[in-house]
């Protein structure tokens, strides 16, 4: 698995839940290391014991703990960067839910050797959608659920969200319905980035 991948769940559980928690679970995952470098691959049955490691500590189902990472990567001010790329994505949320097939790609064209599943958005009706999360990244559909539920306030929509199960073919979905997309003020974003 991609060291961004693990950098990205090191650092939630450090800001959420404390260094401390993060050295118990890496002592449990026989890790033999304590910190990821962000641009190394490493053994994904690394990364998914020492996930297992997390959720045992943390007394928390995987799909929750993954939800609530896709949440972090969007609202926590250490990843304002990511946010940023995200909010590229549209003036308005329905535009950014369109701009999710063309994710993996724009990834792969920031980092090379990092594949994410491919993302395909069903629009079922200007206001009820399907994101269809592709196989290869276990949790992966979690992780993009807290993602755009963070990704909703971000804009200021109301935006009801469900993972309605995986199809015969490994696709995860998540189902959408957009009640009202200027429900509230949006988190201010300009074009120019300050310093």
């Amino acid at each position: 698995m991609h060291g961004l991948i693990n950098k990205a769940i090191q650092s939630f559980v450090c800001a959420t839940y404390g260094r401390e928690c993060w050295l118990r679970a890496t002592e449990v995952a026989e890790l033999g290391f304590v910190e990821f470098e962000a641009m190394l691959v490493y053994d994904r049955d690394k990364s998914y014991r020492l996930l297992d490691a997390l959720c045992a500590e943390l007394k928390r189902p995987r799909d929750e703990f993954l939800e609530d990472l896709g949440t972090y990567l969007v609202s926590h001010p250490n990843m304002e960067g990511l946010r940023r790329l995200l909010r590229f994505g549209g003036v308005t949320y329905v535009e950014f839910l369109h701009s999710l097939d063309d994710l993996s790609d724009r990834v792969r064209l920031a980092v090379a050797d990092l594949t994410l599943p491919a993302l395909e958005l069903i629009e079922c009706s200007p206001n009820e959608f399907e994101l269809h999360c592709h196989p290869g990244l276990d949790g992966y559909s979690s992780v993009m659920t807290g993602l755009l539920r963070a990704m909703a306030d971000d804009y200021g929509a109301l935006v009801f969200l469900t993972r309605t199960g995986t199809n015969d073919k490994g696709i995860d979905i998540i189902s959408m319905t957009l009640v009202e997309s200027a429900f509230a003020e949006g988190r201010n974003f300009d074009l120019g980035a300050r310093s």
